[in-house]
């Protein structure tokens, strides 16, 4: 147990731990909601819930209705779920600085290419998310649903996926640092 404890309480974990975690959170995600990894599908949800509340007659379509109906999903969940086991892991390993000075521009290498501004991380961040979530819908999927649980069931395109997603990011981040980094 004290092992354990130990892994938990540190900021960067053991990519050995780490993945056989996972692998029993996709197993029991199967076992106890019949339901696979996958998160994207839950920002459609939530914006068809919000959507029908304020435009009923603009959400009532085949696709809100049907392919990703509006409400509280397993997805949803599983979205609320992440954010707060982000924020427990954060305050286990005591690297958590919600709210606290500068606590969203701390990195240095940020800072060293883009300059000390918080607002520039949270635009960037905010207009990035938008678009890996208009990708992840072009795409049928998102990095959980197909990387990790189209992996947990050795589905080949996933592997496909992983490995042009690692490319992509590579690249971007030539793109993006050059030589300064």
């Amino acid at each position: 147990m004290n092992w354990l404890k130990n892994q938990i309480s540190k900021e960067v974990w053991s990519p050995y731990v780490a993945g056989i975690l996972l692998g029993i959170v996709g197993i029991l995600a199967v076992v106890l909601s019949n339901s696979l990894l996958g998160a994207s599908g839950a920002f459609e949800n939530l914006a068809g819930l919000i959507g029908k509340a304020i435009a009923p007659l603009a959400f009532n379509n085949m696709y809100f209705n049907f392919v990703m109906p509006a409400g509280i999903t397993w997805g949803v969940i599983l979205l609320v779920g992440v954010f707060f086991g982000g924020m427990l892991g954060a305050a286990t390993s005591k690297s958590l600085k919600w709210g606290k000075k500068d606590a969203s521009n701390s990195d240095k290498q940020w800072k060293r290419i883009f300059g000390p501004q918080t607002w520039k991380r949270w635009v960037l961040g905010f207009f990035g998310a938008i678009l890996l979530e208009y990708a992840a819908g072009i795409a049928g999927g998102c990095t959980s649903g197909l990387a990790i649980s189209g992996g947990m069931l050795l589905v080949p395109a996933a592997f496909l996926f992983i490995a042009g997603m690692f490319a992509s990011g590579i690249l971007t981040a030539l793109i993006i640092y050059r030589k300064r980094y």
